[in-house]
């Protein structure tokens, strides 16, 4: 639902658009002067993460994770922000609650307010992007959570954890793509904001860089202990499937010597013990059925003692 709202406290004026359409584009192109081109950017979900510096303010476009959806994928919220001496317009998406939260908490208590904004715009930017960082703490710990769970099944040979494993790749990859630019975005922004009376909110940056850092540390963590899962899974599969295999190998193998002398029994010639020969009685009326069965179990009897030799039974 669209909603533009604004507040002012200590000279400072808060704007904030949720769900922003044309006509709000329109209006902040008619009372702030903005670039056209950085308002278009406002309504595009597709721009990437940057800051354009201008002579009058400073437009930031940045995108966080907002949730991670159950198939495995990472959800983004993109956050377009401008830069003023005495303002901040901030234009998003309604499911960035954590910026939404931080409006109405300020609309709604003026000494919260006064704490938040304190005569200066580049500290209320800190704030805000202070407070949507330590939301990637809590999809941090999901990951890490996930990330127990799936090493118990993929040393589990009963369970296949292919398909857990491969989700969890793309979702911290997904992270990846997203907090990698904010690390050298957060740097430059802690340096441009000083044009903007943001001399000693600079040094507050220093800490969310640090929150970023931790967050990417972690990422850097996952990633490499869930490509080991990776081939983990892949050699404990591939050495399941070899033994399978094997055993079935060695069946068909030991059936060769029957399937044999009943493949040559059951063709239409005449051999010793055919149905047109002599019939065989030295050992009774199932002399041929004893002579087929001992020259079967005797090859067979061979191949399983020279198998199990080889410690491949």
């Amino acid at each position: 639902m669209n909603r533009f709202e604004s507040i002012a406290s200590n000279g400072v004026t808060w704007v904030d658009i949720e769900d922003p359409t044309q006509s709000d584009i329109d209006i902040l192109a008619r009372d702030y002067p903005f670039h056209p081109l950085n308002l278009e950017d406002c309504l595009s979900k597709r721009q990437l993460t940057k800051m354009d510096q201008h002579e009058d303010y400073l437009f930031v476009l940045l995108h966080f994770p907002v949730s991670v959806a159950d198939k495995g994928d990472v959800r983004f919220s993109q956050v377009s922000m401008f830069l003023g001496r005495n303002y901040l317009v901030t234009l998003h998406q309604g499911d960035l609650k954590s910026l939404s939260d931080i409006f109405q908490t300020c609309k709604f208590n003026d000494s919260h307010a006064k704490t938040i904004i304190k005569n200066s715009s580049s500290f209320l930017l800190y704030c805000i992007i202070d407070r949507i960082i330590d939301h990637l703490f809590p999809i941090m710990d999901k990951l890490l959570s996930d990330l127990d769970y799936i090493e118990d099944k993929v040393f589990d040979e009963k369970i296949s954890a292919m398909r857990e494993v491969n989700l969890l790749r793309r979702e911290i990859n997904d992270l990846r793509r997203i907090i990698y630019p904010l690390r050298k975005l957060i740097a430059d922004l802690s340096v441009k904001i000083e044009r903007f009376g943001g001399h000693e909110t600079s040094a507050y940056f220093s800490d969310v860089k640090d929150h970023i850092e931790k967050a990417w540390d972690i990422l850097e963590g996952t990633k490499e202990t869930v490509e080991i899962f990776k081939d983990t899974n892949y050699i404990l599969t591939t050495e399941k499937a070899n033994q399978i295999l094997a055993v079935l190998t060695i069946i068909f193998t030991l059936t060769i010597p029957i399937v044999t002398l009943g493949t040559v029994y059951g063709m239409n010639i005449n051999i010793p013990g055919s149905i047109n020969a002599e019939p065989w009685t030295f050992l009774g009326t199932y002399t041929t059925f004893w002579i087929v069965l001992i020259a079967s179990a005797v090859p067979t009897l061979m191949m399983t003692w020279y198998f199990h030799r080889q410690g491949w039974l």
